[in-house]
């Protein structure tokens, strides 16, 4: 019998509305994540893996509004939306309420490392007392046994001379040295999911690889799970075992990371891979992928990335792709949301000329002038 996943998203939808209209910036997406495991989310900037998170912890601000699909963690629903008898999103019986998320779930079972450590901690507060008071506010411990804690917890995650640099401000810490901060505080609480929101964005790559590093030694020590969310695939392929790959509110491919990087099914996962150097292959150059994402608040028509594919036929301004397990028989699941792989007549369609295949010799200027008169249509 399979264990049942410790955190299981199912249709998840964000939405922000706006004067200028109804951003969908997280539209739909599934994934799990079992008991010890490391689940990367990647995409380029925009594609809402942030807001996905935030979903997650229901930490969405207005004008967001999470309207649609449940999250479950160890049975419990932490996000629970029905559609109402008037036809609006509303919270269902099941769903935890915000004080039962406060008390049960942030932080105690579910942690978060923001990106930004130097916004994440409190500028005018020591570090030690900021840790200490997480741990109070989340551990049935008193003052002087939460301060105990603090100090093991930076010794266990590398900062040198944790009980003297107990009392150092946040600005006497090095960038590293405060994503370590971070990482503790996460850990300080034992929960069972850390949702890692792009931790080593901010830093340079020795400093990334001791945070990777020390990541893998608390997850095998403690058998935690992650998140891991990210656009660099570099760590993606050092540090996960699962990959969802994100495009514009959903998500487009999903496999084993060494399914992902050496199958790869999707144009737009091939396009990252492209993108950057990778130690088993020899180039002249990258290859970036052309043009920019498109805006959320009027995705294209059928497949969201048809206008900067490739392999972009007519097809795709038209029909709008599901997720397929293109898997192997005996593999492990490799789901792709592609027309190529689906029986609407991909391999009879007219290509279409996009930012792609017309790339800098005015093509762009066409393949906007194109996508335009899609939306036209639409």
């Amino acid at each position: 019998m399979t264990a049942e996943p410790l955190l299981s998203v199912e249709n998840l939808q964000t939405q922000f509305f706006t004067e200028e209209g109804t951003v969908r910036a997280v539209d739909g997406i599934s994934f799990e994540v079992n008991e010890g495991e490391i689940v990367g989310l990647v995409g380029e900037s925009g594609a809402g893996k942030s807001v996905a998170t935030s979903s997650i912890m229901r930490l969405v601000e207005s004008p967001g509004q999470i309207v649609g699909g449940t999250v479950t963690y160890k049975g419990k629903k932490i996000v629970d939306i029905e559609t109402g008898p008037d036809g609006e999103p509303r919270q269902s019986d099941e769903m935890l309420t915000n004080e039962e998320m406060r008390e049960q779930i942030r932080g105690k079972e579910i942690a978060i490392i923001f990106q930004d450590p130097m916004e994440a901690l409190n500028p005018v507060f020591k570090v030690g007392a900021q840790l200490r008071e997480f741990i109070e506010i989340n551990r049935d411990v008193d003052r002087k046994e939460a301060r105990r804690i603090a100090v093991d917890m930076l010794r266990e995650v590398g900062i040198p001379e944790p009980e003297k640099r107990y009392d150092s401000y946040p600005h006497q810490f090095s960038g590293g040295m405060r994503q370590r901060v971070l990482i503790a505080m996460a850990l300080a609480c034992e929960p069972s999911l850390i949702i890692a929101d792009e931790p080593t964005t901010a830093l340079d790559v020795t400093v990334e690889g001791q945070i990777i590093d020390l990541v893998h030694d608390l997850e095998a020590r403690y058998d935690t799970s992650f998140v891991w969310v990210t656009h660099d695939l570099g760590v993606v392929a050092e540090i996960c075992d699962r990959v969802n790959v994100m495009y514009l509110g959903e998500i487009i491919e999903s496999a084993h990371v060494d399914d992902l990087f050496y199958d790869t099914k999707h144009p737009y996962t091939e396009a990252l891979l492209q993108s950057i150097p990778r130690p088993d292959q020899t180039v002249e150059e990258l290859d970036p992928i052309v043009g920019v994402m498109p805006e959320a608040i009027n995705p294209p028509s059928g497949c969201r990335f048809h206008t900067r594919c490739p392999d972009a036929r007519t097809v795709c301004r038209e029909v709008h792709p599901s997720q397929r397990d293109e898997s192997d028989a005996g593999d492990p699941v490799h789901q792709v949301a592609c027309l190529k792989y689906e029986s609407v007549g991909y391999e009879d369609a007219q290509p279409l000329e996009t930012e792609a295949t017309a790339a800098f010799g005015g093509g762009i200027v066409e393949a906007t002038d194109a996508t335009d008169a899609q939306g036209d249509e639409a």
